[in-house]
Parts: C-alpha cells; sequence; structure tokens
C-alpha cells in the first residue's frame, strides 16, 4: 500500500487519465477527492470506490481552487498529494485562432493548475511526503500546426512545477510533471475511434507500436506520488512509449 493515509485531489478525474490516477490511488491505500465538471458522469465513474468522494466543478471558475481545497480538508482533514490532470485541448492555426479559444486553453490548462497549486501548498507544508503532480505533455518541448496555444499551455506547465519544486523543496514537497504522448483517453478516443487510421499512423510512430492507455500514465503518476520519487523534483516523465525518439 504505496499511498496508505494519504490524501490525493485528483481533477480530470470522470475518465481517461484522472480516473485511472484516481483508482489506482485509492487502491494503493490513498482517500481520493475525484474532481471534474458537472454532466461528466463523474460519481458514477467511481461508484465501486469507497475510499474516492467525487465533487463536481470546473476548474476554469475562479473560486474553484478554493472550493475544491476546501472540500478535500472537509472529507479528509489533509491533503498530501495534488494532481492536476484537467485539460483541454484546441486546434487552429495562430493567425486565425480566436482570442476567446486561445483564453480558454490557458485558463483550464495552466493558470487553473496555478491556482489550486497555490491553495493548496499551506496543506501540502504540513504533509511528510507532499506531491505536486501536474499533467502537460510531449507538446511542452515539441509542437504541430494549429498548437500555439496548446503547446504555450503545456510549456508554461512545465515551467511553473519546475519553479514550483525550486521553492517548495525545502518544506519536502516535490513537484513533478507527466508529459503523455498519444493515449486513448475520454479526450481523444473520439478521434482515434473514428479514424482508425490515423489511430495507427501514431501508433506506428511510437517505439512501442501502440497507443498509450491512462493506466499507463496512472503508473507514472504513481511513481511521482509515493515513497519511491521522493527524491525526485523539477522533473518532466515522458510517457509516451517512444514517440518522441524521432520527432
Amino acid at each position: 500500500m504505496r499511498l496508505k493515509d494519504r490524501v490525493a485531489i485528483v481533477t480530470g478525474a470522470a475518465s481517461g487519465i484522472g480516473k485511472a490516477s484516481a483508482q489506482l490511488f485509492a487502491s494503493e491505500g490513498a482517500r481520493v477527492l475525484a474532481v471534474d465538471l458537472a454532466g461528466k458522469g463523474l460519481a458514477k465513474a467511481h461508484e465501486d470506490h469507497a475510499a474516492i468522494v467525487t465533487f463536481e466543478k470546473s476548474v476554469a471558475d475562479e473560486d474553484s481552487a478554493d472550493a475544491i481545497v476546501k472540500e478535500a480538508i472537509a472529507h479528509f482533514g489533509q491533503i498530501d498529494i495534488l494532481m492536476n490532470n484537467a485539460g483541454i485541448a484546441s486546434s487552429a492555426l495562430a493567425e486565425e485562432m480566436k482570442q476567446t479559444d486561445w483564453d480558454r486553453t490557458i485558463s483550464v490548462n495552466l493558470t487553473a493548475q496555478f491556482r489550486l497549486c497555490q491553495k493548496a501548498i499551506p496543506h501540502l507544508r504540513k504533509s511528510a511526503a507532499g506531491r505536486i503532480i501536474n499533467v502537460a505533455s510531449v507538446m511542452a518541448e515539441g509542437t504541430d500546426y494549429g498548437l500555439a496555444a496548446y503547446c504555450a499551455s503545456k510549456a508554461g506547465v512545465a515551467g511553473l512545477t519546475r519553479t514550483l519544486a525550486l521553492e517548495l523543496g525545502k518544506f519536502g514537497i516535490t513537484a513533478n510533471f507527466l508529459e503523455p504522448g498519444a493515449i486513448k483517453t475520454g479526450m481523444t478516443s473520439g478521434l482515434w475511434d473514428a479514424r482508425p487510421d490515423v489511430a495507427d499512423i501514431w501508433a506506428k510512430k511510437a517505439a512501442l507500436r501502440r497507443l498509450g492507455q491512462p493506466i499507463d500514465l496512472a503508473r507514472g503518476a504513481l511513481f511521482l506520488a509515493s515513497d519511491d520519487g521522493g527524491f525526485v523534483t523539477g522533473h518532466g516523465l515522458v510517457v509516451d512509449g517512444g514517440l518522441m525518439l524521432r520527432v
């Protein structure tokens, strides 16, 4: 039980990486506040897991960070692990991108992570094993057409997390980020299912010749959340099956 007696917050937890991580954390002894938008089937996704409490809230709301932290403290009395997983993707060439699309991508993918980290830090400082795990992307280091907002947000997550690692190390808090590659999640499965030819192309780009699954990222998150990752901080853990080896 690698997370026995610890409390975790996981956002974007109704499906995909967040759902897999929340349930893996719970199976390893953690009590978990699973957060996602209303209408995403959050409660149903975790109805068989007694250690998981669900909370419907948009991370983009200005009051969300305060509300999420208060909810975790109200239920569990402590916070040991914060996993910022909620995110969105949009695609448009930079010269054609709407300001609203840029603002929302940055708001959800970067600003919301900053706010929740900021509100959780006082509680993480009280933990004997404080952990911040932010979800970025391999696109924090790469790019493609139409991904100006997405790549900027994910590169921002990397920079934010490294700074948090530096600032919070003296309190024994680690801060790391995951860099998923092509993963079949709730956000991307529609594309892969509708275009199996595209899914096949991306699978063949990876050294392991498959798309990633949410559990692949959850296992990486578990390593960073547990004592096994206790001397790892400021690190971007790439979980892409070797996708970026040839890019």
